[in-house]
């Protein structure tokens, strides 16, 4: 059978290193089912059980492997379908691109069935390449256009493929005549780096300071051995802002952990004490959390140079990639003899994991959901993967689990949207198999769409070398981090009406499936449950029964927001074991000298 366009996008997304697109069946891509299906698994078609699945699953591909995601859907709803999950790939600057079907070309303007302009609805989420394709000649620069630009741009690109164009004949090789593009692969991320007398002005901004604050996000995940070298030379303690959890080891002295209402003491002391700050790719954007404007000189990291100087009036702005920026800074930094600021800080973070764990250790009705990460982070095995849904499973994870050299975590940072954290599970580990991988979502994400990724685990797990997938469900019937938010940012009341999810047996749910189900009920459980499911045979749903009434606290509790919780307590329908749990969080931290 002669190439279809269909196969012609196929082959030659596999000759941009794509082997594995995530995606959905529908009549609108059914000439890419047939491709699929000729290809021989190369690409492989991964059916996932609702396209924004799709859209996650890519976004999380790129994101453990720093390759292009890709995700295919139909027409119509299947592609709107995929919205939320792409705008989850763009605002975390993710390289993914989506293959979308179309309606016949010459239905197109017939208001006919699942007609929907999808140039138009993709423009936003893909504004910087979304095309329909409306001839074969066209498809080899679309491909090769697409992928490059989500490179090259770290950004989300969008091909339309109607599903008649998509039967035709492919044409390989344009005509070499007037009004033809002819494209070719590849693209190699170029060497950027600042003008020396930009890097000598930031250099002296930081020489000139005695307490220097470093500020880290994922842009400077490849960049960890330079990160920590300028930070010993200027004796600085580093924040990292969430998507850069993994960026550098929590066991590091000098590393005060996240930033921000889910961050630390540590990080919130750091950045209100210091002289100046050395942001290196983030753009984090609370500004209550960074130094207070004029207190601090500024020197910002950043490839993007639409992305410096918007969330701190920096000094210095340094267009260029962190680790060769930072490789080209070290030479002009001088050693800060005085270590008094370096020793408060990791003072400050020693202090803090002792707290963490004081806190992890209290007794809640029936078990403290802090205990749950702090047991599995003291246990978490070499390469672990770890990915947090969206609402209070984040707070645990970015406080009480300490990631150590070689370790992959990430979660939705930017668009901060429910749902994430399974598909991008599954996405971890089709992408590394070998490394075990571990979901941290709770009962509100997996009700509303995790449940059903377990059904892709089942399907696909046998493929796996190393069998431990592990979701983790915090079940405590709460839409917990609204509810919290409910309490200290508006005052008001936990509104059960919105708040109080109907029970459901997930580990029980889970065996349906062979999943190994394991149920935590009691403090003492917590530990061995977790040696239970690290040492399983198959993929294991650990379903932990947490208290509902634990409060995030952030890492510093303001006037405004303390008038809140008193006004909230006040009718609060579960305002006595709220008041007792605030109470004994609160305690373990008013130890002298802390």
């Amino acid at each position: 059978m002669a190439n279809l366009v269909a196969d012609h996008v196929l082959n030659r997304l596999t000759e941009w290193g794509v082997h594995r697109i995530y995606g959905y069946p529908g009549d609108g891509i059914n000439a890419f089912l047939g491709a699929f299906d000729r290809a021989e698994g190369d690409p492989e078609f991964i059916q996932v059980r609702h396209e924004e699945m799709a859209a996650f699953m890519a976004c999380g591909h790129a994101k453990f492997t720093g390759d292009v995601g890709v995700c295919i859907a139909t027409s119509g709803p299947g592609a709107i379908h995929l919205l939320n999950g792409l705008y989850d790939a763009k605002l975390d600057h993710q390289p993914v691109v989506a293959i979308v079907g179309q309606q016949a070309m010459a239905s197109l303007g017939g208001s006919y069935q699942q007609e929907v302009d999808l140039t138009t609805l993709f423009k936003d989420v893909a504004h910087e390449f979304v095309h329909m394709a409306t001839d074969p000649a066209q498809i080899r620069h679309l491909v090769d256009r697409a992928v490059r630009i989500a490179l090259d741009q770290r950004t989300v690109t969008c091909i339309v493929v109607p599903n008649d164009l998509a039967s035709e004949k492919a044409v390989e090789t344009p005509p070499r005549k007037h009004g033809t593009v002819h494209s070719g692969t590849g693209y190699s991320r170029p060497k950027v780096v600042p003008e020396d007398g930009d890097l000598e002005r930031a250099a002296r901004a930081l020489n000139e300071s005695e307490k220097v604050a470093m500020l880290i996000g994922q842009g400077a995940m490849h960049a960890a051995d330079e990160v920590v070298q300028v930070a010993e030379t200027l004796g600085a303690g580093v924040a990292k802002a969430l998507l850069g959890k993994a960026a550098l080891p929590d066991d590091l002295p000098f590393v005060t952990g996240s930033i921000g209402l889910l961050g630390t003491k540590p990080s919130y002391d750091l950045m209100m004490g210091c002289d100046a700050l050395l942001m290196v790719g983030s753009s984090f954007p609370y500004s209550e959390f960074l130094p207070e404007e004029g207190k601090a000189r500024g020197v910002q990291i950043d490839l993007d140079g639409r992305m410096v100087g918007i969330r701190y009036p920096m000094e210095v702005n340094l267009i260029g990639d962190s680790k060769e920026t930072l490789k080209a800074l070290i030479p002009r930094l001088e050693r800060k003899e005085d270590r008094a600021w370096r020793e408060e800080i990791e003072g400050s973070v020693h202090d803090w994991w002792k707290l963490m764990e004081e806190r992890a250790l209290l007794d809640a009705d029936p078990v403290n959901p802090q205990r749950v990460f702090w047991e599995l982070s003291k246990r978490l095995p070499d390469g672990a993967i770890l990915t947090a849904d969206s609402g209070s499973a984040a707070n645990w994870y970015a406080r009480d689990i300490k990631l150590r050299k070689g370790m992959l975590g990430s979660l939705s940072g930017t668009l901060a949207t429910m749902g994430p954290g399974v598909p991008y599970a599954v996405a971890a580990k089709f992408a590394h198999p070998e490394r075990p991988v571990i979901a941290l979502v709770g009962d509100g994400a997996f009700q509303m769409n995790g449940m059903n990724e377990l059904i892709t685990i089942s399907k696909y797990r046998q493929r796996w070398s190393d069998p431990r997938l592990i979701v983790l469900v915090l079940h405590n019937n709460d839409l917990n981090q609204v509810t919290w938010e409910q309490r200290a940012m508006e005052g008001d009341p936990k509104y059960e009406a919105s708040q109080v999810l109907p029970d459901f047996p997930y580990a029980r749910y889970a065996e349906l499936l062979d999943f190994k189900g394991i149920r935590v009920d009691a403090p003492d459980d917590v530990g061995p449950a977790w040696d239970e499911a690290l040492a399983a045979d198959r993929p294991v749903l650990y379903e932990a029964i947490t208290d509902p009434e634990v409060p995030p606290l952030p890492p510093h509790i303001t006037l405004e927001q303390a008038h809140y919780y008193l006004k909230a307590l006040a009718g609060d329908p579960d305002r006595g074991a709220m008041f007792m749990e605030s109470l004994k969080q609160k305690l373990a931290g008013f130890v002298p000298g802390r």
